[in-house]
């Protein structure tokens, strides 16, 4: 690629910004130098280079999460607060 440049402009929110920044730095680099890798990496793989999705739990996920909350809203069922307890307990 030749060193031709060209200025492109991009509206973000100013508090995700900041945290990209804050990001980048720590890495090393800034906005524009991150921008470029991931348009450089986004043509070698030929689109995202990162899986996009909603990422929606599966039925029995659901289940799962919704017998954790009766679980934990259950008075009956016992709590621990020590790990020793807990599998003291478990042992038995």
């Amino acid at each position: 690629m030749a060193g031709t440049t060209t200025n492109i402009s991009i509206r973000m929110d100013a508090d995700l910004k900041a945290q990209a920044d804050a990001l980048f730095s720590e890495l090393g680099m800034n906005l524009t130098t991150a921008f470029n890798i991931f348009v450089r990496q986004s043509l070698r793989e030929g689109g995202l280079p990162f899986d996009v999705s909603l990422n929606l739990p599966n039925k029995e996920t659901i289940a799962a999460m919704l017998e954790a909350e009766r679980i934990a809203k259950d008075p009956s069922v016992k709590g621990y607060d020590d790990l020793d307890e807990l599998f003291t307990d478990l042992r038995k």
